[in-house]
């Protein structure tokens, strides 16, 4: 595990991850101008922050994304442990399927070298999806996981790729997912088979070491993040197909997955890893900032929102220390 970790460390470091950089003088108008607020523990009362649940470090338990259930239950993916486990409003966790290793362990899997699963998606009858990355074309790919059963690959990805963000689209009855060694969105029907590349616009490239990153599908449209390019992608959808990339926010440096507060696509909550920070980030691209380490953040990977609650996952990956779920309740609007 502490090579895993180091590995991703010195990638993440020769990334600038963590560092904080100038925009470019060529960025777009929508350039996120970051206020610093501190946590969101309002002065003299009691904290509006708490980790809720720590995960094992020793064991892989380094969550990268999460999907959450009616009943509160958070469905994770422990990227170096390559499991899918859920966690309950009260704590519990309990694995719920492991993927095999490859047998050279990973090594060939792109940039980070280990097998790591990451993002996840549930659909409304309770049924996971995840992808799986592993360096080999047998197992790299997009799995399902009905309740009570084992995962089954429905699709497969290049093994020379890194599948990362997973979004579903309920009225089209298809997936998005990001590969941020490619710098690729790709499309797949919800019974799986075959995966089309949707987009592969420069907006999604990576600079260094991982490019399109989380996605979500909102309000006729695809966003996605890059975290070597630190922005906020809107890409509308016109019959199926991409229309002109829309760099909604930028200066967000490592940002990772992100989730929408609130019905419309206004407000974002954003994880940025490197930073040890979650932000939110409004409809013209300014962020401020919400939680930091403070508030218990280990490089965070995604969140989720409910109402004002937002559950953040950290996996520590280069800090090395706690792996968690932190709950906090967002400020009023």
């Amino acid at each position: 595990m502490r090579k895993r970790m180091t590995t991703l460390a010195v990638a993440l470091a020769a990334a600038g991850i963590g560092v904080v950089t100038v925009v470019p003088p060529n960025a777009p108008a929508a350039t996120a101008r970051t206020q610093t607020v501190g946590s969101v523990r309002p002065s003299g009362s009691p904290p509006a922050s708490r980790i809720a649940v720590h995960f094992d470090l020793t064991k892989g338990q380094m969550p990268e994304n999460v999907a959450t259930g009616p009943d509160g239950t958070a469905y994770v993916t422990f990227a170096a442990g390559r499991q899918v486990a859920a966690v309950t409003p009260s704590g519990g966790t309990r694995i719920l399927a492991t993927l095999p290793a490859p047998a050279d362990g990973g090594v060939r899997t792109p940039v980070l070298s280990f097998a790591l699963t990451t993002g996840i998606v549930r659909t409304a009858d309770g049924t996971l999806f995840f992808l799986y990355a592993s360096g080999e074309a047998a197992s790299t790919g997009l799995y399902r996981l009905r309740p009570g059963q084992v995962p089954h690959r429905i699709a497969a990805l290049p093994a020379d790729g890194l599948p990362n963000g997973l979004a579903f689209d309920a009225t089209a009855k298809r997936f998005y997912l990001t590969d941020s060694v490619r710098g690729t969105i790709s499309t797949v029907a919800l019974d799986g088979g075959r995966v089309e590349v949707w987009s592969s616009a420069p907006e999604l490239a990576a600079t260094g070491f991982l490019g399109a990153n989380g996605i979500k599908v909102r309000a006729g449209a695809v966003w996605a993040t890059n975290l070597d390019q630190g922005t906020l992608l809107r890409i509308p959808v016109r019959h199926g197909r991409p229309g002109p990339v829309r760099v909604a926010a930028t200066g967000l440096v490592g940002i990772d997955d992100f989730a929408f507060v609130g019905a419309g696509d206004r407000q974002v909550v954003a994880a940025l890893n490197g930073p040890n920070t979650v932000v939110g980030i409004d409809a013209a691209g300014r962020s401020r900032t919400l939680l930091t380490a403070a508030d218990g953040l280990q490089n965070p990977t995604s969140v989720a929102v409910r109402g004002r609650t937002v559950a953040v996952l950290s996996a520590a990956y280069t800090t090395g220390v706690d792996p968690n779920l932190v709950l906090a309740t967002l400020p009023g609007r």
